[in-house]
């Protein structure tokens, strides 16, 4: 059996993304091994959450291997819904998880949600090529089909989120973790990036995931 650490970017980022890379730079000087995962998958145009789930669950090995995983805004998403199906995930951490997605984006975007259907592509900004880039329409429609209602968890569950977020609201968060025992949420001074609380953000996975990892 081994123990894998998996770390899962946000939204159109990848695994060069700065908080992926500033884990994987912190934990190796603790000898521990991070596998940034790259869920542009099957490609960022055709963007699909099922496939970010099943290459999560791929890359943590055979049925007696077992992972903690690290997940950030959309990557939050795929980790607690990775965890959710795969009893092999034993601990995770969510960064500003995206709960509730497709709600969210159809109010925030109004009549472009709309126009989004009608031509089935809408244009996006992709952070890892700092270009211009185009999403399919049949991505929110496969995260409809997937993220339904919140994340059934009952492994130890740490979610750090920023109480100035204005693209994932915190009381998503609240909401999740309110009445249940094994989820303990951190409140941050800060957006949704978490730059700002980047050393907070270590500090506290090293405590949360410090056990686990030894």
């Amino acid at each position: 059996m081994s123990l894998r650490f998996l770390y899962c970017h946000g939204f159109a980022s990848g695994p060069q993304s700065t908080k992926g890379v500033a884990f994987a730079n912190h934990f190796a000087s603790r000898g521990v091994t991070v596998d940034r995962l790259n869920l542009r998958v099957p490609s960022f145009e055709h963007l699909r959450l099922s496939a970010m789930i099943e290459t999560a669950r791929a890359a943590i090995g055979g049925p007696d291997d077992r992972a903690v995983m690290v997940g950030s805004s959309l990557g939050g998403l795929t980790t607690a819904r990775t965890a959710e199906r795969d009893p092999r995930v034993i601990a995770v951490m969510l960064l500003a998880p995206a709960f509730q997605l497709i709600p969210r984006w159809q109010q925030q975007l109004g009549p472009a949600w709309d126009e989004w259907q009608r031509t089935g592509w809408r244009e996006v900004a992709d952070y890892t090529t700092n270009a211009p880039a185009r999403l399919d329409f049949a991505f929110t429609e496969d995260v409809a089909a997937v993220d339904v209602g919140f994340p059934e968890l009952t492994i130890p569950t740490l979610i750090c989120h920023g109480i100035h977020d204005d693209a994932v609201p915190v009381d998503h968060s609240r909401r999740f973790a309110a009445g249940r025992p094994n989820v303990r949420l951190i409140e941050l001074d800060d957006d949704h990036e978490l730059g700002a609380s980047l050393p907070r953000l270590l500090a506290e996975a090293d405590a949360f995931l410090g056990p686990f990892l030894r």
